[in-house]
């Protein structure tokens, strides 16, 4: 299994569990998405809680099933798993060690509260393989200044935890081995509130914009599998990754 899911205490946990770099497979997107749904129904459940299992958070998704013609599904599962969070009726609050990359970056954007290991860095690097993240160009202009969010999409360079706290998109940083720790305070200071009023609160700060960002990032994922893919210049970026070659350009 490439991900578990519990329940203690009114939270849950989701955690991504596919060691060295927990990379994302259509399989666990739908995995996530329908534990989501279902969790979303528990009527005594007050916080989720996103981890990971060893050194990295995720390095994202399985840049093969990038590739046409599985991009057809994987983005569509990709997209509706990050509808999914976005629209959970409940504080989401995220642990963060090592990399979080590309998809796995974009998992925790709609996230309410990330704590993130000092060793943290976060980054969409899908720039360098010839395509673009869909979910981050709508959600990381909610979440940072434009130029930033611009600099991570363009440019692919990770930030460190420091900087992505100094930004407002990490709530705290503790150092790596306190990660956990750290996390499930935050989880368990907000299970002492009413599961109703923290429904509430939710539906205030997410709602106005949920429709918006909704209808944004399926049409994001739509240029993705109906435009740019159709390029030879993703296609060619791509398979350069997974042949471990630099890329070669068709257009300039």
């Amino acid at each position: 299994m490439t991900a578990t899911t519990t329940i203690e205490a009114g939270i849950a946990r989701i955690e991504l569990n596919n060691p060295p770099l927990n990379i994302l497979t259509r399989q666990l997107l739908r995995k996530i998405r329908k534990d989501l749904e279902r969790l979303s129904e528990e009527p005594d459940l007050r916080v989720l809680l996103l981890s990971a299992t060893g050194d990295h958070f995720c390095a994202g998704a399985d840049v093969g099933e990038h590739l046409p013609p599985h991009h057809l599904s994987l983005i569509p599962d990709f997209t509706d798993t990050i509808v999914a969070l976005d629209a959970f009726p409940l504080p989401v609050v995220a642990a963060v060690r090592g990399k979080c990359l590309g998809g796995g970056f974009e998992l925790v954007q709609p996230v309410d509260l990330v704590v993130a290991g000092a060793g943290a860095v976060f980054g969409q690097p899908e720039i360098v393989l010839g395509v673009f993240p869909p979910a981050a160009c709508v959600l990381l202009p909610e979440r940072l200044p434009a130029g930033v969010a611009a600099r991570l999409i363009y440019h692919g360079d990770p930030i460190t935890a420091a900087e992505a706290e100094r930004w407002g998109l990490v709530a705290r940083v503790v150092s790596d081995d306190d990660v956990e720790r750290a996390a499930l305070e935050e989880a368990h200071r907000l299970t002492r509130h009413s599961t109703v009023a923290l429904r509430a609160a939710k539906a205030a700060l997410r709602g106005a914009g949920a429709a918006t960002r909704r209808t944004a990032l399926r049409a994001a994922g739509n240029i993705y599998m109906h435009d740019l893919m159709e390029s030879s210049d993703a296609v060619e970026g791509l398979r350069a990754f997974t042949e471990k070659r630099r890329p070669v350009w068709k257009h300039k």
